[in-house]
């Protein structure tokens, strides 16, 4: 893995370390460090890549539970699929990659 210059950050930390925190607990983890960082694209697109799909995935998730049998069978796949990205999506950061997924990478690209 080669050491990429992402720039400074507000906050004084790596932004490949910003970047993989802003996905650690989710769209909670992502709206603070998009509010608290104010430079760096890098960590805002993927604060901002974690506002959306998290949060999405925190309605949906609501939205299924609601229903009953295949709802809660919905809502076990939609949680494995959930800690998969999660993992992902933390890999990519750290390692300094835009890994725009197809929607909400855009989205977050757009409002970095």
């Amino acid at each position: 893995m080669e050491n990429k210059d992402l720039g400074k950050t507000t906050l004084g930390m790596e932004a490949n370390l910003a970047a993989l925190l802003s996905y650690l607990l989710g769209f909670i983890t992502g709206i603070i460090f998009y509010v608290v960082e104010k430079e760096n694209k890098f960590v805002r697109f993927h604060a901002m890549q974690s506002i959306i799909v998290f949060g999405f995935l925190f309605v949906i998730s609501l939205i299924i539970r609601i229903i009953p049998i295949i709802g809660w069978v919905l809502s076990l796949f939609l949680g494995i699929i959930s800690l998969i990205l999660w993992i992902i999506l933390m890999i990519k950061a750290y390692q300094g990659e835009y890994f725009k997924l197809p929607v909400a990478g855009e989205i977050a690209e757009k409002n970095a």
